[in-house]
């Protein structure tokens, strides 16, 4: 299984932006397509943001198309997320994850992603 770890969280003004990263270790990292997720307090977890093995295909939720960008780069085992305009309903704990068996349907919907990192705090104040 693919070994995932988030950096980049923190505390942020409402319109500021933050950088996310995730760094993965243990298996052959062009294997996965990757993903963002997050969860607020007393909410689901939910999707963010997706991106190909190849990088050359990316999907969003509706609620930060226009504001995040998720890239990756194979040669160092990353993917970020970058993160501008933050509103304070962006608030949540935000995972990296990995899927060894992504279709376009299913970057699309976020769904069968089994590879999930601890997760990195983003707080943004009003």
């Amino acid at each position: 299984q693919l070994q995932l770890v988030e950096s980049g969280g923190g505390l942020v003004q409402a319109g500021g932006s933050l950088r996310l990263s995730c760094v993965a270790s243990g298996r052959t990292f062009t294997n996965y397509a990757m993903g963002w997720f997050r969860q607020a307090p007393e909410k689901e977890r939910e999707f963010v943001a997706t991106i190909s093995w190849r990088g050359d295909y990316t999907y969003y939720a509706d609620a930060v198309k226009g504001r995040f960008t998720i890239s990756r780069d194979n040669a160092k085992n990353t993917v970020d997320l970058q993160m501008t305009g933050l509103k304070p309903e962006d608030t949540a704990v935000y995972y990296c994850a990995a899927d060894p068996w992504a279709t376009s349907d299913t970057l699309k919907r976020g769904t069968g992603f089994n590879s999930w990192g601890q997760g990195t705090q983003v707080t943004v104040s009003s």
